[in-house]
């Protein structure tokens, strides 16, 4: 029976394909062509998405005279009648009329977004990651060089105007990425899993982000991979620690693709010519492997896949602050697995995108403590955990670039602990969390000077048993030569760490919460871009927690604090010809009381003053790209607390050194030129912290508070050299396009 369905649906779909129309076009604006440029047939489910190169293909059975509209956000919508008749047909159609750019006008205060280079706004883009002296190439050390983040380097994460780090969230297509960094021992940081090239354009909102994202107290990065690659291609790229290589293929039509990367880095060879603060043990190393394929329908729908593997291994040696013992030696195994899915259609009237998210973590980190040389005892702590997301967003786009969204969001979370600890004491830990929430959101240009953003989010947590509610409005105003002034205000809330939660007094627990108020000024002109932003964020019911056997079980939701201050950020690529430079300074006031804190303090991961100039030029004559760096953060207090009668208690506090960084970087492209040519090659070199400054990120303590130790980078100085061949494809022209 079910073969006989099967039949009767491919015969069904064989006759509607035979009597369909295949409709082909292309779409300008002044002769030049536009893409991303949506054509449906009025009141019909028919429709297409133009490319790069502005041409649309899509099938469809509706006959007769038809209304096809062609809707852009950056140009009135275009209404043209045709006449359908025939096996195929092929139309031209051309803007006639642009609009003020509404992106521009109702971009959230807080946004970093540069999708369009042309505007030169301050998003960063692979290439501008690439070129940042100092990043290594790493979307998020890229973003360290702009305004309200700050430059830890102890450990991993994005920390955001007074933020931890694991208040910023990070998202794929739409898909949330739980453990965006490999695993680590403490006081080394871990690493980005996803590499800068997957990506063709990011969202960073250090304030005030968009409903449709959710459970980030401070901000969220947003990131948009390839859609369709251009060509096949294949290649090899190698540096003195690592090798990676890559495959992706391509079909003639451009409407299917897959492809496979695998990768291997061992810090060995490394420490061998490198001075590293770190003993090693077992130096940083590891593999990994992830895949991809991409499908486009007829329709213009797209369908993408991404996952990937990995591990990675590191032990050390400290030296003891106990009296009991003089050494210890900290230890992690990782894996872990992600896997996202979305798709996304033009269907009718309606925008849909859908999209779900799956990942596997396994840490085993352990501890062997030794005295004079001999091991006395051991501490073992494993860590798993298994991760869902689902998300699916319908929008309807009204006249004028406005806009209506709306959608849900299931997170479902299961973490379990294993620990075992001198003295026979273990403890075991599961807990499981699901979250369900709905959002909606619209972008109204109530006129073409003013606009309104408004969104409203909630969320229920199945193990909270709570729901909350989360509103959300930017005010956006054009004032004369082009500058836009908005306000934002905004509520955000956040389930306190899995790590953390004490299922002694669940019932007692709550989200935390910070509401938003930010103000920003910015200007656009000429590849020049001026921003300026003043903010304010309240914190309320964080948690407050109390070290016992290596665990910080959270004692109470009554945490609070404040953070405020100021923000600059300056980026020109006009003034000096092929050169690009960005500025960027942050002010920064806060408090908060968290976690074993005994009383408002000053985050011990935050500086008050923040600085950064990365410049980049290629010189064409040469085929070299190079660029330069400095990075500046005032110092940071560093605080001795411990546990005693009971009760967290501060023994005493200072200050870590100011941090200095001036780095170099260039590249050199051989191929440039070359017509025809059937391999790229890109040669790198850099140097991190030219002038070998002795940076430090706080202190590590005794338990009893009586001994310390600084500490250090990994090392303080990095050099490295490396090769990237691309064969199959040639990358001038995006290179070109990219300078």
């Amino acid at each position: 029976m079910r073969t006989y369905y099967l039949f009767t649906f491919l015969f069904c779909t064989s006759l509607s394909l035979l009597s369909q129309t295949k409709i082909t076009g292309s779409i300008t604006y002044h002769n030049k062509s536009v893409s991303q440029v949506d054509i449906t047939i009025k009141d019909s489910y028919n429709g297409g998405t133009s490319s790069p190169n502005g041409v649309f293909e899509f099938y469809t059975s509706e006959k007769g005279d038809k209304t096809f509209i062609f809707s852009h956000p950056d140009f009135e919508t275009l209404e043209k009648v045709y006449r359908i008749e025939g096996d195929s047909m092929k139309l031209t159609a051309s803007f006639l009329t642009p609009l003020k750019k509404m992106k521009e006008l109702v971009l959230q205060a807080g946004s970093l977004e540069a999708s369009d280079k042309k505007r030169a706004a301050a998003a960063l883009t692979p290439m501008d990651i690439y070129n940042t002296a100092g990043a290594n190439g790493q979307i998020t050390e890229g973003y360290k060089f702009l305004p309200g983040v700050q430059k830890t380097g102890e450990v991993e994460g994005l920390f955001v105007r007074g933020g931890t780090g694991a208040e910023t969230q990070f998202f794929m297509d739409g898909n949330l990425i739980n453990n965006y960094f490999t695993a680590s021992v403490p006081g080394l940081p871990g690493q980005g899993r996803f590499n800068t090239n997957l990506f063709t354009k990011t969202h960073f909102s250090t304030g005030g982000y968009s409903a449709l994202y959710g459970q980030a107290l401070s901000a969220v990065l947003v990131m948009e991979s390839v859609d369709m690659p251009e060509k096949s291609s294949a290649g090899v790229f190698a540096l003195p620690f690592s090798v990676s290589g890559d495959f992706q293929k391509v079909n003639t039509a451009k409407t299917f693709s897959y492809g496979i990367q695998a990768n291997y880095f061992n810090l060995t060879p490394l420490t061998q010519v490198i001075k590293f603060n770190t003993n090693f043990i077992t130096p940083p190393q590891g593999y990994g492997i992830n895949a991809n394929f991409r499908w486009k329908n007829k329709k213009g729908g797209l369908l993408k896949y991404y996952g990937n593997y990995d591990t990675n291994r590191i032990s050390i040696i400290q030296p003891s602050l106990e009296i009991m013992y003089d050494e210890q030696q900290p230890e992690i195994n990782g894996t872990n697995t992600f896997h996202s899915l979305s798709f996304k259609q033009k269907i009718g009237k309606f925008g849909v995108q859908t999209g779900a998210s799956f990942s596997l973590r396994d840490n085993d980190f352990g501890m062997e403590i030794l005295s004079q040389g001999n091991k006395i005892a051991d501490v073992q702590s494993i860590t798993k955990g298994l991760y869902f997301n689902h998300k699916t967003v319908l929008e309807y786009r009204l006249k004028g670039g406005s806009n209506l969204k709306g959608g849900y969001e299931f997170q479902y979370a299961k973490d379990k602990f294993q620990s075992s600890l001198p003295g026979n004491v273990t403890s075991n830990r599961e807990i499981k969390n699901a979250i369900t929430a709905f959002f909606a959101e619209s972008n109204i240009a109530v006129t073409p000077d003013f606009s309104v953003s408004a969104g409203l989010r909630t969320e229920y947590s199945d193990l909270l048993k709570k729901w909350n509610l989360a509103p959300r409005i930017t005010l956006a105003y054009r004032l004369p030569q082009n500058i836009i002034a908005s306000i934002l205000y905004g509520k955000f809330y956040q389930m306190p760490s899995a790590q953390n939660i004490n299922l002694n007094i669940k019932s007692e627990q709550v989200f935390q919460k910070a509401t938003h108020y930010i103000f920003q000024v910015s200007k656009t002109v000429d590849k020049r871009m001026l921003r300026l932003e003043a903010f304010y964020k309240k914190y309320e019911d964080l948690d407050k927690n109390l070290p016992e056997n290596f665990q910080n079980l959270l004692q109470s939701p009554t945490g609070a604090g404040y953070a405020k201050g100021a923000e600059l950020f300056w980026r020109d690529r006009s003034t000096f010809k092929d050169w690009d430079y960005r500025i960027s300074y942050s002010y920064l006031d806060s408090e908060r009381e968290f976690q074993n804190y005994p009383k408002p303090l000053y985050p011990a991961f935050a500086s008050r003053h923040t600085a950064s100039l990365s410049v980049s030029k290629f010189i064409t004559s040469m085929k070299t790209g190079i660029g330069m760096s400095y990075a500046y953060a005032s110092p940071r207090p560093v605080y001795n607390i411990i546990k005693q009668n009971g009760q967290n208690v501060l023994l005493s506090s200072a200050q870590s050194k100011d941090f200095n960084s001036l780095n170099f970087s260039m590249y050199f492209l051989p191929n440039i030129g070359k017509k025809d040519a059937k391999s790229f090659t890109i040669l790198i070199a850099g140097i991190n912290n030219i002038l070998n400054s002795k940076n430090v990120f706080g202190g590590r303590f005794s338990q009893d508070g009586m001994r310390s130790t600084p500490i250090l980078p990994s090392s303080n100085r990095m050099v490295y050299v490396g090769v990237n061949f691309n064969f199959g494809i040639d990358k001038t022209q995006d290179t070109i396009d990219n300078l």
